[in-house]
């Protein structure tokens, strides 16, 4: 008896070993979605190839806005396009898919290191489509929630700047000016909300269009301290810019979406 006890216990322990090796990450899927699957490569083509086909309509139209922080008479202001970067520009999810291999967490410090390779490819469609606007003579502005915070290996303010500037220019996007990119803390206003740093650039340009893979990226007050019925209503009410005057990309992993749900996350889940 005693020995049947203890193969029964080991037998137990080499199931629990393997099911803790071979049990999916809660990302696993979704960063597998995003570097395997030909539909998400399908559908970032799609969403860059229908905003250039309502590019020149856009600019045409001198009442035409993409940001609600838009005021007063912009008819005459000089054009731009504002594009959030992470998953809409470049793609990280080698980043994520090294957190589901290593069975680790997001941290700031291993994000900050993932940053600095410069290593980042691109999301289908967005190197074509920018190069769409420079022929276009349409400028472009990358508003992106990068923390700019000092690194050990540099005295430089904003590191982050400079990786950004260096990935985009290897993936084909050569050129970005620093003046082109606010980064999240550049400024003591800068915070995750964009608004601030929309209403800077609509100051000065009349904003074509709005690109990114979260909510928050076209909408401010969506991250935090609201309900998903809430976040449905607001996309309901502005139903008439998806596809127009504002284009998401698709991000399973991580954003807004998953923060604002409470726990258990599970019993949002509706089945039958």
């Amino acid at each position: 008896m005693q020995r049947i006890g203890v193969v029964a216990v080991i037998a137990v322990c080499i199931v629990l070993l393997s099911g803790c090796v071979t049990t999916a990450n809660d990302n696993m899927n979704s960063t597998l979605w995003l570097q395997s699957s030909s539909e998400y490569m399908a559908s970032s083509l799609q969403t860059y190839n229908v905003a250039r086909g309502n590019t020149d309509l856009a600019l045409h139209d001198k009442n035409w806005t993409a940001a609600p922080e838009q005021t007063g008479d912009f008819s005459s202001l000089p054009v731009a396009v504002v594009m959030d970067v992470d998953e809409t520009v470049l793609d990280n999810s080698k980043y994520q898919a090294k957190l589901v291999k290593t069975g680790t967490a997001w941290s700031s410090d291993t994000w900050d290191a993932w940053l600095a390779l410069d290593s980042a490819p691109a999301v289908p469609g967005a190197v074509d489509f920018i190069h769409f606007l420079k022929k276009k003579q349409i400028r472009v502005f990358y508003i992106t929630n990068r923390t700019c915070r000092p690194r050990k290996q540099t005295d430089a303010k904003c590191p982050q700047e400079k990786d950004m500037i260096d990935n985009l220019a290897r993936v084909g996007i050569a050129g970005v000016k620093p003046e082109n990119i606010l980064l999240k803390n550049e400024q003591p206003d800068w915070t995750s909300e964009k608004k601030t740093r929309l209403e800077l650039i609509a100051a000065h340009h009349r904003i074509l269009m709005l690109f990114g893979d979260n909510l928050g990226d076209f909408l401010p007050g969506v991250k935090k301290n609201i309900t998903p019925a809430r976040r449905h209503a607001l996309v309901l009410q502005y139903k008439n810019n998806w596809g127009r005057k504002w284009y998401v990309l698709s991000n399973p992993i991580y954003g807004s979406w998953l923060n604002v749900l409470g726990e258990p996350k599970s019993s949002y889940l509706v089945g039958y």
